[in-house]
């Protein structure tokens, strides 16, 4: 695992957003920065969902949450610019964590319909967001961390992996893109691969392995505490591993 030791009051007084924090590594890395003093903002398809983190925060004595209900795959340019607005103030952190894996084939055999649908939720949205969410993420009073999401997949291309491999070198791509351009300022940019992780997706994409062979999403939030905090201000354009 990345080896790092958070200190408690880690993310006292930041302000969060992780995306995709219904469930698996999206709601552990909300209770991982809830638990070193973050304040959260959730965000997520539908706000039922969302509750269950909601409330798993509140139970483990959490500051409370902020709820967003977005459906990326079907979000337009207004709903976007209404967010900002609706959150105002400044952010802290933004953790792009929400993805689609789409289907498990051989380009050739990949529908168009699907290929775009990955991309328009891996690609397409966490560019409007970030796009959107840069202004709030400007006016942080000290550094500020935008976090993409990755995988092995996105930085060496793999067979039938298609429209999600593509979707991640395109998530590498644009993270770099935007670490060059906020290069010398106090906001960041960096990715996360974080491995094989017990969550659904996984087992969507490998359905006949034990699911104990690989970590809990818990176990690999040292990297997702390093990105959000003071001690990678100087940390820009990396593409990390989890595991």
């Amino acid at each position: 695992m990345f080896a790092y030791h958070a200190p408690p009051g880690l993310l006292q007084g930041r302000r969060i957003l992780v995306t995709g924090a219904s469930r698996g590594i999206g709601a552990a890395a909300a209770l991982a920065y809830a638990a070193h003093g973050a304040q959260l903002v959730l965000l997520g398809r539908d706000r039922e969902s969302l509750a269950h983190t909601a409330q798993a925060l509140a139970a483990a004595g959490h500051a409370p949450a902020q709820l967003v209900a977005l459906d990326l795959e079907h979000a337009e340019a207004a709903d976007y610019t209404a967010l900002a607005a609706e959150l105002g103030g400044h952010l802290d952190g933004l953790l792009h964590n929400a993805s689609l894996l789409g289907p498990r084939a051989a380009v050739e055999h990949t529908p168009a319909s699907e290929f775009a649908r990955v991309m328009q939720v891996n690609v397409n949205a966490t560019f409007a967001l970030t796009r959107a969410l840069l202004p709030l993420l400007r006016k942080a009073p000290g550094d500020a961390s935008v976090v993409f999401t990755s995988s092995s997949v996105g930085r060496k291309g793999r067979a039938h992996w298609g429209a999600y491999a593509v979707s991640k070198f395109a998530t590498e791509g644009l993270m770099q893109t935007l670490a060059d351009e906020l290069a010398g300022t106090p906001l960041r940019a960096n990715s996360i691969n974080p491995g094989g992780t017990r969550t659904a997706m996984r087992a969507a994409a490998y359905p006949d392995e034990d699911p104990q062979r690989v970590p809990a999403p818990a176990q690999i939030m040292p990297v997702y505490l390093y990105l959000m905090g003071p001690d990678s201000a100087a940390v820009n354009g990396q593409a990390l591993n989890a595991q």
